[in-house]
């Protein structure tokens, strides 16, 4: 979830790039089936499809899918425009992602990342009704960002075989990826993600199976400690962004990283963080609660501690 600025790499051969073999392999894992195509799913995508993995892009509408191939293949013009990539690389990319239209179009995968909505019920509903079409030993992995590992693995016929695989966001740039172990998680599952994870040319942080893990046990709070600063009148929207961007040099401030992340997010990692861990420090301010109850989720709404319908964005409090 968190956000960096990083210089531009020179443009460099992507697997995949070649002739011939161009798919880079980790053990058995060629085919990735993702589950989800909002703001993770397709930034999960990207990377892996240009890794050289194939990917099967699965969500309930089909013009969900159509979106994210678009922001997808404009993701991969800005790289090739910054020379991160070579310009063949996008092309290549593009060809290997595919539209899965049901779970069925899954069963040959050979990884499936869960990456829907943060929200458990929906989560374990998933990987229910995955299980039957998933060959028997196929990885199963889940992007949640605050939920416990072991009690989604519970849902499945896969416990051994369930991992943890938060990547940040924004996905393309971000070097992280958290990788979380349930209470049966295999040394083989966990050896064959990790490896993965590294061959996506990003960085592994592993993290006890405790809500929120590390990153976001650490950056929701000083999410919510702003809001309630807000909350508080101890400053504006503009004056605590700016106070943390010039004073403690972070990229974004952290109402405009809340609006980035989406506010109806963070409050279900706050809600996660408060109920698992049953510390008042967590509760999650009012205010939080009343923009996303108001429907003001951020940048994906135009509207949250920023009013994103005109050209330049303009503090709501």
């Amino acid at each position: 979830m968190d956000v960096a600025v990083k210089s531009p790499k020179k443009a460099k051969t992507v697997a995949g790039s070649g002739s011939g073999t161009d798919k880079k392999t980790v053990s058995r894992i060629k085919k990735v089936g993702i589950i989800g195509a909002g703001q993770m799913g397709n930034g999960i995508a990207h990377v892996i499809a240009l890794a050289g993995y194939d990917v099967a892009l699965n969500d309930l509408k089909k013009e969900a899918v159509e979106r994210a191939l678009v922001t997808i293949e404009k993701n991969l013009g800005r790289q090739v425009s910054k020379g991160m990539i070579a310009d063949g690389d996008r092309d290549r990319t593009m060809k290997r992602i595919s539209f899965a239209p049901d779970y069925t179009a899954l069963g040959d995968c050979d990884l499936v990342i869960e990456a829907a909505t943060e929200d458990e019920s929906i989560k374990r509903k998933i990987f229910t009704d995955l299980c039957p079409y998933l060959k028997s030993d196929a990885i199963l992995a889940t992007n949640t960002s605050s939920i416990s590992i072991t009690r989604l693995a519970s849902t499945t016929d896969r416990p051994e075989h369930f991992i943890g695989m938060h990547f940040m966001n924004p996905v393309p740039l971000m070097e992280l990826v958290e990788l979380i172990r349930g209470i049966a998680t295999e040394d083989e599952t966990f050896g064959v993600a990790r490896d993965f994870v590294h061959s996506l040319d990003k960085r592994t942080a592993v993290s006890e199976d405790f809500p929120a893990f590390i990153v976001n046990r650490i950056l929701l709070p000083m999410i919510n400690e702003a809001v309630y600063t807000l909350y508080e009148g101890v400053g504006t929207v503009e004056s605590i962004d700016k106070a943390m961007k010039l004073g403690a040099h972070h990229p974004m401030g952290p109402l405009e990283l809340a609006d980035f992340i989406g506010l109806d997010t963070c409050l279900s990692v706050m809600q996660v963080l408060y109920e698992g861990l049953a510390d008042s420090k967590y509760r999650p301010c009012p205010l939080l609660v009343k923009y996303v109850e108001a429907g003001w989720l951020g940048r994906k709404t135009k509207r949250g501690f920023y009013d994103y319908r005109g050209e330049v964005p303009v503090p709501t409090r």
